[in-house]
């Protein structure tokens, strides 16, 4: 479908233009329809792709100068060789930028190409065009990166002047290589194309021009490929700069400002970013309750993202009040997938508050509103399946657990994320029902997946943690190593090093290399734990206090008794400030800084070590977070 319309092209040179650039997920006319930027992040963003518009209000005088001394003479004298050549191609641009099928848009590119020389800007600027409609209409990839070649090649040059327009190409290159999933390519050309146009803010050199849609486009861009790239805590800042430039172009009381905040809220769930996610929604709602209303589609959505948020917080009472208000409104506008979806969460949230007979209940009126093998009844069977799990129906758990894989197994090649995702979630029941070899083997075949789609590269270090954690509690610690180390360079890469994920890792690493009988290397991974946790959960969290203990273990195991001695004591204390509730942890502590005491003076006692499991909700967000 199109996206953007076409105008004029020429003359980008000439001081009197002025001219706009407009992105694919920009309307192609802004008067008659603001919403120019509408888009979402949470499932993937959309693509935008650079588009010059250019007004001359001078421009058929400057065609032909002499039509105003029309009544002084008879006839026109006759023009010269040259003036009739410069007559023809403007003659050529003017076809050119009236064409907008793609018929005619290569009918009058080769007319052009015939007339113009290679090095001639005009004929950059066309290629520009062209290659820009193939990549909006996504047509031919490989065709629109030979125009978009062409287009960089004639417009790269050391001009100010042109500027602008080599923007512009580098961020076609960008673009298009992202199509074709040359994702580094892609990177290369969009950081390229932003160094250009913070030139062109610093200078001054864009003149009348505003830069800013077009600097909206190139940071979207950088977080798509980024987020392909499995970069995601990089992508957010990218998305935060296109919130940041809408809010310098668009109306903050407007629906599209509304839908940008909400994007960016979706953006900081897939990083588990609950807390800065939460005040981005709730400025949404405000904004669209006030523009459209409280029945409107746009407060649907965005109360269904809210009780995903108030999920992610574990204010559960508050997330189901917040899924309840958007069901009704879905029910309103018959949204049929959309409310299904939005039931699936109001059940997984009546779980969390333990109403399991409510929350089975729930899940019976929706698997009659499903198709036999939808992906969607098989999400049913797996929520039906957690509810009887916790009510420790083991038996009637399994039975749902089959028929969700008997429908995901269909389901492989045509919906592979989502696939991956459910088995993963699967997996995590099998493993509370303490069938680990079954848990084990739907992870590695959900990684087997995953493995292969770089944008998946979080769930991939989830899978690998997971895998590494079930290794490790079942005794196979040599072959928990390599998916623990896999885990913690995948979730760097997509979360960041200071994730409390990969401080999870990074302990259980520890707990390994322990085993292993390799207490430095252990060391050296609980240290690394005990900062990120210390920092992302506090130092009084229970799992940071357990790494602590591990640290001061592995320090002990070492020899090191002085350095065991002071975590242990920091041990005590933390356990201290949890008061009576934690009584036992507190006397254990205690127990253990005597038993380093003793080992100091010469006494040996066994070593204790404890893994921590990697929190479910790594696993579980992408599923809660489904069909938002």
């Amino acid at each position: 479908m199109r996206r953007a319309s076409f105008s004029l092209l020429s003359h980008l040179t000439q001081t009197k233009n002025t001219c706009r650039i407009i992105s694919r997920c920009f309307l192609s006319d802004v008067k008659e329809n603001p919403s120019i930027f509408s888009t979402s992040h949470l499932k993937s963003c959309h693509k935008s792709h650079g588009f010059l518009l250019y007004t001359n209000k001078n421009y058929q005088f400057q065609i032909n100068p002499s039509r105003k001394l029309e009544t002084l003479v008879e006839k026109t004298p006759p023009l010269s060789p040259r003036k009739r050549k410069i007559k023809d191609k403007e003659a050529l641009e003017e076809a050119f930028e009236s064409a907008s099928t793609t018929d005619e848009i290569f009918e009058a590119f080769k007319a052009m190409e015939s007339a113009f020389d290679e090095d001639d800007k005009r004929l950059g600027l066309a290629c520009l065009k062209v290659g820009q409609h193939l990549d909006s209409e996504g047509i031919d990839p490989e065709k629109a990166l030979s125009f978009a070649s062409r287009a960089l090649k004639i417009l790269d040059k050391d001009d100010n002047t042109s500027l602008v327009p080599l923007a512009m190409a580098l961020h076609l290159m960008g673009s298009v290589n992202y199509s074709l999933k040359r994702f580094n390519e892609s990177l290369g050309f969009l950081n390229r194309a932003n160094r250009v146009l913070g030139r062109i803010e610093e200078g001054g050199f864009g003149g009348d021009f505003d830069v800013r849609p077009v600097s909206h486009a190139v940071q979207l861009q950088l977080a798509n490929t980024k987020t392909a790239m499995g970069r995601r805590e990089e992508a957010l800042v990218n998305l935060k700069m296109c919130l940041e430039l809408k809010e310098t172009i668009l109306d903050p009381n407007s629906r599209e400002f509304g839908v940008a905040n909400r994007d960016l809220a979706e953006a900081y769930v897939t990083v588990l970013n609950f807390k800065e996610a939460l005040p981005l929604c709730l400025k949404a709602l405000e904004i669209h309750e006030a523009q459209l209303g409280s029945n409107s589609v746009e407060v649907a959505h965005d109360r269904r993202l809210l009780g995903v948020i108030y999920s992610g917080l574990e204010e559960h009472q508050k997330a189901l009040e917040q899924n309840e208000l958007s069901q009704k409104v879905m029910k309103n506008w018959g949204l049929g997938s959309d409310l299904l979806h939005a039931e699936i969460d109001a059940a997984n949230i009546q779980i969390a508050l333990g109403k399991y007979d409510e929350a089975i209940n729930t899940l019976k009126g929706v698997v009659q509103q499903t198709d036999k093998e939808s992906e969607i009844r098989a999400l049913v069977f797996i929520a039906m399946a957690k509810a009887l799990c916790n009510q420790e129906k083991f038996g009637d758990c399994k039975r749902c657990l089959e028929i969700s894989c008997g429908i995901l197994d269909k389901k492989e090649q045509a919906s592979p994320s989502k696939v991956a995702e459910a088995y993963m979630e699967i997996s995590m029941l099998y493993e509370t029902m303490n069938e680990f070899e079954t848990a084990i083997s739907l992870l590695k075949r959900s990684l087997s997946i995953i493995e292969k789609i770089p944008q998946e590269q979080h769930s991939e270090g989830s899978a690998s943690a997971r895998i590494g954690w079930l290794l490790l509690l079942t005794g196979k610690v040599p072959q928990a190593i390599p998916y623990l180390e896999n885990a913690a360079e995948r979730l760097k890469e997509s979360f960041g090093p200071k994730h409390f994920g990969v401080g999870y890792i990074y302990n259980n690493l520890g707990a390994a290399y322990l085993e292993l009988d390799r207490p430095q290397s252990a060391a050296q991974m609980f240290a690394l734990a005990k900062d990120i946790m210390d920092v992302s959960l506090g130092p009084h969290h229970a799992d940071s206090i357990e790494t602590c203990q591990n640290l001061a273990n592995a320090y002990g195991a070492m020899g090191s008794y002085g350095l065991a001695m002071e975590f242990q004591q920091r041990v005590i204390d933390a356990w201290g400030n949890h008061g009576p509730n934690a009584i036992d942890e507190f006397r254990e502590a205690h127990r253990l800084l005597e038993q380093l005491k003793k080992k100091a003076r010469g006494s040996s006692d066994e070593t204790h070590r404890k893994a921590l499991p990697l929190p479910h909700a790594i696993d579980s967000v992408s599923v809660s977070t489904k069909g938002i």
